[in-house]
């Protein structure tokens, strides 16, 4: 009979080792996979920046130093690498995406181009978007991490190097809600 027993009981112990293992992959693939989906919203927000610059360009004459500083927020977090360096670098963009509505304001001419109200518009869906896809990740990661810091998943995931995920933290220019007057 103990012959039956030990033989059975490490198939068991194999079989629980290999399906926490493979939860793991999963919930690691799956924060990648959130991580990839804001990604790709941040692509979409840097690739509209250009046109709302293009077409606010010249009416603001005075204002170029603004516009300057969208340029180069938007460049830099095209270049940012990692959760806490995109965050950074997307809350500065934030920012500075600020300042240029503010500015658009002052222009009423600005204000009623029907191009600027639509790329206004386009950056604001975006903007919520970016939101949702943090949202999402950011549950992934806490899914992920809790499984990494639970017994006994916790003695495997250092067996085999799971590490845990950084969360999207937003900046504190971040928080404050995005106003676009659509007038």
């Amino acid at each position: 009979m103990a012959l039956f027993v030990l033989p059975l009981f490490l198939v068991v112990v194999a079989l629980a080792v290999v399906a926490l293992y493979n939860g793991l992959v999963l919930l690691r693939n799956q924060v990648r996979n959130a991580w990839q989906q804001i990604g790709v919203q941040l692509k979409r927000r840097h690739d509209l920046i250009p046109n709302l610059v293009e077409v606010v360009k010249d009416y603001m004459g005075y204002e170029q130093e603004t516009l300057e500083k969208v340029i180069r927020a938007r460049n830099q977090a095209i270049q940012a690498t990692g959760v806490q360096g995109t965050a950074a670098a997307e809350g500065a963009l934030t920012g500075a995406l600020r300042s240029l509505f503010a500015v658009v304001e002052a222009y009423p001419q600005l204000k009623a181009n029907e191009n600027v109200s639509r790329l206004q518009e386009e950056l604001t869906s975006t903007e919520n978007r970016i939101a949702f896809a943090r949202q999402f990740y950011n549950d992934m990661v806490m899914r992920y991490n809790t499984r990494l810091q639970v017994f006994p998943t916790n003695i495997l995931a250092s067996l085999f190097g799971f590490k845990e995920a950084s969360y999207f933290e937003t900046t504190a220019a971040e928080q404050e809600p995005v106003k676009v007057d659509l007038r």
